[in-house]
C-alpha cells in the first residue's frame, strides 16, 4: 500500500501521527479512570465522562476568574501561570465530582451488594444527571440570586451552547520533524501524560497505598482480613482517576479551548474505548490503547476523511476484541507486580 498515496506525503503522515498521539495522550489520561475503578471493583463508571467535562469548565472559569471575559491569544509561557492555577481547579473539581460519584452512586449499592448491573445503571443514571445540571447552571444561579453576579461563569440563557476560555493559547512552533513543525502545546501534553502516567504506575507499584489497591482488586476479603479498609481505597481509587481526568481537562482546554455540558459524552467513550483496547484494569495498557486509538483514529480520518473518526476508533475496538479479548496487554491490576 503507498502510504504517500494515502497520506499526501510523508510530511502530513508525520502531521496525522504527531496529531494523534496528542488527543491519545488526552485519551489515556481519562482511561486511567476507568481502569482504576473497574481494576478494583469489576465496574465500569460511565460517569467517569462527565468527571472530565466538569474539569473543562474548572478551566474556564478559572480564567474568566484571574483574567476576565475579554477575548485573547496568548503564547503557551504567558499562560503558563494561570494554567498551572487552573490545573489545580481543574484535578480539585473533578476529583470532587468523582468523590461524589463514589459516594451517592456506588457505595450505597456495594454496601447491599447489590448487582453489578444495578451499579452500572446508577453510573449511567449519574452521568446524565450530571450533564443536565452543568447545562441548567444558570438555573440554579437564579434559585439563589446570584444569575447576575455569576454571568460570566453560568451563561444566563445559553448553558447548553459552547463555553469558550476567553484566553486562546497559540501554539508555538519549537523544531520540525521530517517537515512538519512540532509545537509547544504538542510538547507539553505528550509530556504530562507520560510523566503522570509514570507517576501513577509507580504510586500503584511501590508504595502501601498501592500494595493496597492491588490487594483489594485482587482479593478484597482477604485483604479487608489483613487490615485493608476496602472503603478508603474505594475512595481512593475514585480520587486518583479525578484528578487524571482533571489534568486530561486541562490539556484539552489547551488545545482546543472550548467545551460543553456534554462534551464528555464522545470522549468519554472514546477513553473506554482505550481503556478496553489496552486491557481494562491494566494502567499501562490505558496509557498504551489512548496512544494507539489516537492515531489510529487520526490516520483513518486521512484516508477515509474526517466524518469516518469515530468510526474507525470504534471498528478498531471491535477487531482487537476479536483477535485478543483481554485487550493489548490484559494484565488486570489486582496482577501488577511490584
Amino acid at each position: 500500500m503507498d502510504l504517500g498515496a494515502l497520506f499526501g506525503s510523508f510530511d502530513n503522515f508525520l502531521s496525522f501521527t504527531i496529531g494523534g498521539l496528542v488527543f491519545g495522550a488526552i485519551y489515556a489520561l481519562i482511561a486511567l479512570g476507568y481502569t482504576m475503578v473497574y481494576g478494583v471493583l469489576q465496574l465500569i463508571n460511565f460517569a467517569h465522562s462527565e468527571v472530565f467535562m466538569y474539569g473543562t469548565f474548572a478551566v474556564a472559569w478559572t480564567f474568566i476568574f484571574l483574567h476576565g471575559t475579554e477575548s485573547a491569544s496568548w503564547s503557551l509561557g504567558k499562560a503558563l501561570p494561570i494554567l498551572l492555577v487552573a490545573l489545580v481547579a481543574a484535578m480539585v473539581m473533578s476529583a470532587a465530582i468523582a468523590l461524589l460519584i463514589e459516594r451517592f452512586a456506588y457505595r450505597p449499592l456495594i454496601k447491599k451488594g447489590a448487582p453489578k448491573l444495578i451499579a452500572l445503571i446508577s453510573a449511567i443514571g449519574a452521568s446524565f444527571a450530571l450533564a443536565e445540571a452543568m447545562g441548567l447552571r444558570d438555573r440554579f444561579a437564579g434559585w439563589v440570586g446570584l444569575k447576575d453576579d455569576l454571568a460570566d461563569y453560568v451563561a444566563p440563557d445559553k448553558a447548553r451552547d459552547v463555553f469558550s476560555n476567553p484566553v486562546t493559547i497559540e501554539p508555538h512552533k519549537l523544531f520540525e520533524l521530517g517537515g512538519y513543525g512540532v509545537t509547544d502545546v504538542d510538547l507539553v501534553i505528550i509530556a504530562a501524560a507520560l510523566l503522570m502516567m509514570v507517576g501513577l504506575d509507580q504510586l500503584i507499584r511501590r508504595t502501601r497505598l498501592g500494595r493496597g489497591i492491588r490487594a483489594t482488586a485482587q482479593d478484597p476479603e482477604s485483604a479487608a482480613l489483613m487490615g485493608v479498609n476496602s472503603t478508603r481505597v474505594v475512595q481512593l481509587t475514585f480520587l486518583i482517576g479525578g484528578l487524571m481526568a482533571g489534568a486530561a481537562a486541562t490539556l484539552y482546554m489547551m488545545k482546543i479551548g472550548s467545551t460543553r455540558q456534554n462534551a464528555g459524552f464522545i470522549l468519554g467513550v472514546k477513553a473506554f474505548t482505550a481503556a478496553v483496547m489496552g486491557g481494562i484494569g491494566n494502567l499501562r495498557g490505558a496509557l498504551l490503547g489512548g496512544l494507539v486509538l489516537g492515531v489510529m483514529e487520526n490516520w483513518g480520518a486521512a484516508v477515509f476523511g474526517s466524518e469516518w473518526r469515530d468510526v474507525v476508533a470504534f471498528v478498531l475496538l471491535v477487531l482487537i476484541l476479536l483477535v485478543r479479548p483481554s485487550g493489548i496487554l490484559g494484565e488486570s491490576l489486582g496482577k501488577a507486580r511490584a
